[in-house]
């Protein structure tokens, strides 16, 4: 018997999703792949919000690779401390600043392979950095997208590399980049942890949940 979670395409949900949030995108401040790529590590177990408070002094001291490459620890430990784990957080932003300019010229790559090669950058910053700052497919999944990828049914994973593999098997590549974008947002205003306000939400009726529930 087919899961009451799937009875509708998927496509169907994130195509409403885009009508209740048509101006959702990435919410770190950047103005480069370079800026994206250091505000996304940043962003490891801290708010978008408070990225974007830090980085325009980071930037403002380190407005490139190569100065970031030669900057001194304790001066960027200083600039990110608000944003918790500043000491490993700070080795990463200039090992990743060196590894690009020994690597790449100095410029940000722009293949998955590259990018995880990076200290500090993982799945999840490297397809940020791929979808955003490339336009290129890529699948982000972070506590948002795995809460409501599992409330969904769209997967019963836990391990963020295979909800990415499984929601890039099950969603058009055309997709990729605007779901973490749309999930992110609903998980933010009604999809929360660890209730979800489903009484005020906009999609209600086309909540897979709400068939699950009607099912039991």
């Amino acid at each position: 018997m087919k899961s009451p979670a799937l009875t509708r395409a998927p496509t169907t949900l994130l195509d409403r999703l885009a009508e209740v949030y048509p101006a959702a995108e990435c919410s770190l401040a950047h103005r480069s792949p370079f800026e994206l790529l250091i505000a996304t590590i940043l962003s490891a177990q801290c708010t978008d919000r408070r990225v974007n408070l830090v980085t325009p002094s980071l930037f403002t001291r380190y407005p490139d690779t190569a100065n970031l490459s030669q900057a001194e620890l304790s001066e960027v430990e200083e600039l990110i401390r608000s944003t918790g784990f500043y000491h490993a957080k700070a080795r990463h932003l200039i090992g990743c600043a060196q590894g690009l300019m020994q690597h790449h010229h100095g410029k940000v790559p722009a293949t998955l392979r590259e990018l995880i090669s990076l200290p500090g950058v993982g799945r999840k910053t490297a397809n940020v950095i791929l979808g955003t700052a490339f336009q290129i497919p890529a699948m982000v999944v972070d506590t948002h997208v795995s809460r409501l990828a599992q409330r969904f049914g769209w997967t019963t994973a836990r391990d963020p590399d295979r909800i990415e593999t499984e929601l890039a098997e099950l969603l058009p590549r055309r997709y990729w980049i605007t779901t973490s974008h749309l999930l992110i947002a609903h998980g933010r205003a009604f999809c929360k942890a660890p209730t979800p306000d489903c009484s005020t939400c906009p999609i209600f009726a086309l909540c897979p949940r709400q068939g699950v529930t009607k099912s039991r």
